[in-house]
């Protein structure tokens, strides 16, 4: 029993006590110690350095975006100025284009016609009241459409067959339906933004990732938690596309209305122009359409960075 006993393997210490032993016999530099602690407290003095060379590297990307612009629309213009100039004529003509010079001072001129603001005037509230009844209609029918199976079979196919159909077309039809012409060129912007707002929500709400739908049924949320919390936030930036466009097409869709059926408005003060063959006024009414649109379209941009303050965040990092 002795001998078996003496024949039988003796454990093994682990070999913990002498890498403890080595580990105590390191000894550490000061210098190391303040290399360490140094370190870890410069990023925190350099916070405020950090944050002020940020704001200074956003302000010099704001201004040379806003240089850049600025020398686009010089070149524009000073190519508009010799063309009229010189009247240059390589099949499109510039024979009767009024010259730079010329549409300002009649702008300055209609700066103080109160006939000029009541047409942009009247142009504004036609434009925000056909996008805010296509905002809201577009942006539900594209939730129930993009959720629910039942109601994609019933409401899809009439939108896609309406769509193609051109804003302008709608006219004469439109003309008939509403009592007055306030209300059907009213009409016709909301089938402007209409279907793009659609269109873009519909598309946002499908790719909704499965895996928040999911985690939210897990967690007990029902349908209208799931609706507000999960799926309207993460199709919003599909919305605010829909919105961008939509409102592109209602300016279009309005001038086109107010040339043919308006008696106000700065489609109608255009069209009146042309009519009576004042081209300085055409191209102001073409200009003032123009701003109108992009601040517009700037307010539904500011609008999106309010909501979505993630995606502008992505945007500055993107563009640092």
């Amino acid at each position: 029993m002795q001998s078996a006993e003496l024949l039988m393997p003796v454990p093994q210490e682990p070999a913990v006590d002498d890498a403890v032993a080595e580990a105590s016999d390191v000894r550490i530099e000061p210098s190391a110690v303040q290399a360490i602690s140094s370190a870890q407290v410069a990023p925190v003095s350099m916070i405020p350095k950090v944050k002020k060379m940020r704001r200074l590297e956003g302000f010099a990307r704001d201004a040379r975006s806003v240089l850049l612009g600025a020398i686009s629309i010089s070149i524009i213009v000073g190519f508009w100025y010799l063309a009229t100039k010189y009247q240059w004529d390589f099949y499109v003509r510039f024979d009767n284009i009024p010259s730079p010079g010329a549409v300002l001072h009649d702008f300055l001129a209609l700066g103080r016609s109160e006939v000029f603001y009541k047409n942009m005037w009247v142009s504004l509230e036609r434009i925000f009241a056909g996008f805010a009844v296509a905002a809201v209609s577009g942006v539900t029918l594209g939730m129930l459409i993009g959720r629910y199976r039942l109601a994609k079979d019933m409401l899809f196919p009439p939108i896609e067959l309406m769509r193609p159909i051109p804003a302008i077309a709608w006219v004469p039809i439109s003309i008939m339906l509403w009592p007055t012409n306030e209300s059907s060129i009213v009409f016709i912007t909301f089938l402007g933004a209409f279907f793009p707002i659609t269109i873009n929500t519909i598309h946002g709400v499908m790719q909704v990732d499965k895996v928040l739908l999911r985690a939210g049924k897990c967690l007990g949320a029902r349908e209208v938690a799931i609706l507000r919390e999960i799926v309207f936030p993460s199709a919003l930036p599909h919305i605010f596309t829909g919105l961008s466009v939509g409102m592109g097409v209602a300016w279009v869709s309005l001038i086109a209305a107010e040339m043919i059926s308006g008696q106000f408005g700065i489609g109608y003060f255009t069209w009146e122009a042309y009519s009576l063959i004042q081209y300085q006024d055409i191209v102001v009414g073409m200009i003032v359409i123009g701003i109108l649109g992009l601040l517009c379209s700037g307010l539904i941009r500011l609008a999106g960075n309010l909501l979505m303050p993630w995606v502008a965040n992505s945007r500055k990092g993107a563009s640092a």
